[in-house]
């Protein structure tokens, strides 16, 4: 399998095995998918599943546990020691093999535009998938658990889901999806009931305490065992390995009398951190990584060089082929897809002539001028400036190519809809939920690509000459994605009659409005 992506999904049951086991059935029921790992925790109440396979087929295992998770957990009646939000809380993408992190956005993307459409739960995109910056950490949008996230709803028009509906599912809740690299989920048991005591070892281990670098830590109760815990999550094993995390909350528990009653990790671990152990506690003197008998199996069998191989032998790929596919999908003769996944399309392209020109970099710094050293200086502060506008550009060019296909499906509901019996009493209700979510996804392609006309703007004073045309080719899809993403809101409202519904667009509209005059005045 020359792609892999890993999903770790975290659903909130961990004390019915019936319900842990129909979210198994259902990853095994996908071909091309393998289930690695499965947790189930009763003081936590949570059960976390880990699987890999197809990028495609991954995602298709991830909707399905959603569906059934959906179906049969309900939040009003749940009780456990881990912070959740949703019946699935929360669904983590990972590059393992031939992937990027950017494919994981866009499989993150289309997901959360799936679940949304199809099980009318609100689902927020986090971590490198993330479309606001206050929502890249899951703690955040936790905050205040169900009822902290349904009052931001409510009240907050920056806390309007990214897909789905505008509140909370009745029994599920909302859903997080995203991207990351991989994590450790660490735990320390503590031999102490004294809740108290773990909550404060966390706060003085996280990171956003001033703690250890990339940890993420909390305090449960563990009251099976008459235990408390310090539940950690090691974002980044590089900067603290799990050895120094474990020594961290020993230490501070030492301080007030209390030994460590053991450790645990949830899920799988990556090889390279278990050897950062081994090389600390053993002290192993001129080890090296080969030494490891899988790692020399992999090399010797020739699984790493073939899949550099192939990597090398297509340098510059072939792009008629997908563009042929889709040019040819559009003229099909079907509705979908259409003008919205065309708009999206655009959109997508806007931003990655944006990443071109972030990755070509600023204006050289003039030679042998008096101020060189001052020239130096600013170039590098362009330079990390473009980065930051390319990893934005890319998250944003990744989002708007999930909504290709998240509106081609929104129109499908539609259609699907409209052919119901009319004798069907859901028909109407059917027509008007379908022709809802088809309105804000083109509302959504309207709002991204926006936001990629203004980093576009920006760039026009930071990048090369060179690449000013391409700029100028960037702004007028966004022009055009916008434009068109207005014009199908337009029609799909006008269908729905529904006032309520215009009051509560009418906001977004009037701000992508007021940038399309601005846009214009200034291309």
């Amino acid at each position: 399998m020359e792609q892999i992506v890993e999903c770790v999904p975290n659903f909130s049951e961990g004390r019915k095995p019936e319900t842990v086991g129909a979210l198994v059935a259902a990853v095994r029921a996908v071909s091309n998918v393998y289930l690695l790992d499965e947790e189930m925790d009763a003081d936590h109440h949570r059960s976390v599943l880990t699987f890999a396979g197809d990028p495609d087929a991954v995602s298709e295992a991830a909707f399905q546990c959603t569906r059934i998770a959906t179906e049969f957990i309900d939040l009003r009646h749940h009780q456990g020691g881990h912070p959740r939000i949703g019946a699935t809380d929360v669904i983590p993408f990972v590059p393992i093999r031939g992937v990027t992190m950017e494919d994981c956005v866009g499989l993150a993307t289309r997901l959360g535009a799936r679940i949304g459409q199809e099980l009318h739960v609100p689902v927020f995109l986090y971590e490198r998938a993330a479309l606001h910056p206050e929502r890249t950490n899951l703690e955040v949008i936790r905050r205040g658990g169900l009822e902290g996230l349904a009052s931001r709803m409510e009240t907050e028009a920056a806390w309007a889901p990214d897909f789905g509906p505008s509140q909370l599912h009745p029994s599920a809740g909302a859903t997080v999806v995203g991207a990351r690299p991989p994590l450790i989920a660490y735990n320390v048991n503590l031999r102490t009931d004294d809740i108290g005591l773990a909550k404060r070892i966390a706060k003085t281990v996280r990171s956003s305490s001033g703690g250890l670098r990339s940890v993420k830590a909390i305090g449960v109760e563990l009251s099976s065992r008459r235990l408390v815990q310090v539940s950690m999550n090691l974002t980044n094993y590089e900067d603290t390995p799990i050895h120094v995390a474990f020594e961290a909350v020993r230490h501070e528990a030492e301080q007030h009398g209390v030994q460590i009653a053991g450790s645990e990790v949830i899920g799988l671990v990556p090889r390279e951190a278990l050897i950062h152990v081994a090389e600390s506690y053993l002290r192993l003197e001129r080890f090296d990584r080969s030494q490891v008998l899988e790692t020399r199996l992999e090399k010797v069998m020739g699984r790493e060089g073939a899949a550099q191989g192939e990597h090398q032998s297509n340098p510059s790929p072939d792009l008629s082929d997908s563009v042929s596919s889709f040019l040819a999908a559009v003229s099909d003769g079907t509705p979908t897809p259409g003008g919205g996944s065309v708009a999206a399309l655009a959109g997508a392209l806007a931003a990655s002539l944006g990443v071109m020109a972030c990755r070509i970099g600023p204006p050289m710094p003039k030679a042998g001028s008096a101020d060189g050293s001052q020239d130096a200086a600013q170039w590098k502060e362009s330079a990390k400036e473009l980065e930051a506008s390319e990893h934005r550009l890319q998250t944003l060019a990744s989002a708007l190519k999930g909504l290709v296909q998240a509106d081609a499906d929104a129109y499908a509901g539609v259609v699907k809809a409209y052919r119901m019996p009319k004798s069907d009493p859901s028909r109407l209700s059917a027509i008007s939920d379908n022709l809802r979510i088809a309105t804000f996804v083109p509302l959504k392609t309207a709002e991204l690509t926006n936001e990629v006309a203004t980093l576009l703007l920006t760039l026009r004073q930071k990048t090369k000459p060179s690449v000013s045309s391409d700029l100028k080719v960037g702004l007028l899809m966004s022009i055009a994605a916008m434009e068109s993403g207005l014009e199908n809101v337009s029609t799909n409202v006008e269908q729905i009659k529904n006032q309520s519904l215009e009051r509560e667009m009418a906001g977004r509209i009037r701000i992508i409005e007021q940038s399309l005059v601005e846009l214009r005045r200034l291309c």
